[in-house]
């Protein structure tokens, strides 16, 4: 168990763990609550449950999680990593599942979760690219970038969301979901055939 343990601490996972605990208890005080979304382009006004927008705080938390600072140490190790980095999305995704759930206790939407569910499948995913395009310091950065012009651009004339909007699809549109899987399936190829982007310091280290 040891070379795990070491493994979760070099990621900083306790912390992630912890700070993504705090964003679902906060997601459960305001579960039953909508974010009112005024679209810059028509001017209409489009609500969106919180609880589907929290996904991306989840994703943001666990981006950090992603790579370990010395991830071109690990490199050289003798010994592979990629079957551990395998376990520890799955592993990432499942706690950011579980974070997802918790609004349920406060009475959340049955509809409402299935989009949240989703939406942190999808963010999480757009987090494994953007640590791997920008380096694991910004994996937020896709998650961030999408989210907001899609809450002030992504609704129509006739106040519903645009086809390319999935974050605020409603939870059964097979279209976004099928982007959300996507992505993660995607990141996840990233993260376990190619690793994170490697910084001018780490190639002189």
């Amino acid at each position: 168990m040891r070379p795990v343990v070491l493994f979760a601490r070099g990621r900083e996972l306790p912390r992630a763990v912890l700070c993504g605990a705090v964003v679902a208890l906060v997601a459960v005080a305001l579960a039953g609550r909508a974010l009112e979304v005024p679209d810059i382009r028509y001017l209409t006004d489009y609500s969106v449950p919180i609880a589907a927008v929290v996904p991306v705080a989840h994703a943001v938390v666990l981006g950090t999680a992603l790579f370990s600072p010395m991830a071109v140490l690990e490199e050289g190790a003798a010994r592979l990593l990629r079957w551990y980095e395998s376990l520890h999305v799955l592993l990432l995704t499942a706690v950011g599942l579980v974070w997802t759930a918790v609004p349920l206790l406060a009475g959340l939407p049955g509809h409402v979760f299935a989009s949240s569910v989703r939406n942190v499948v999808g963010f999480l995913g757009l987090a494994m690219i953007s640590a791997r395009l920008f380096g694991s310091g910004l994996a937020w950065l896709l998650p961030l970038v999408t989210v907001g012009p899609t809450l002030l651009l992504g609704v129509g004339p006739d106040n519903t969301p645009e086809f390319w909007a999935w974050p605020i699809q409603p939870g059964g549109n097979l279209g976004a979901t099928l982007v959300a899987a996507g992505l993660w399936v995607f990141g996840l190829a990233l993260v376990v055939c190619v690793g994170p982007r490697r910084s001018e310091r780490d190639e002189a280290l």
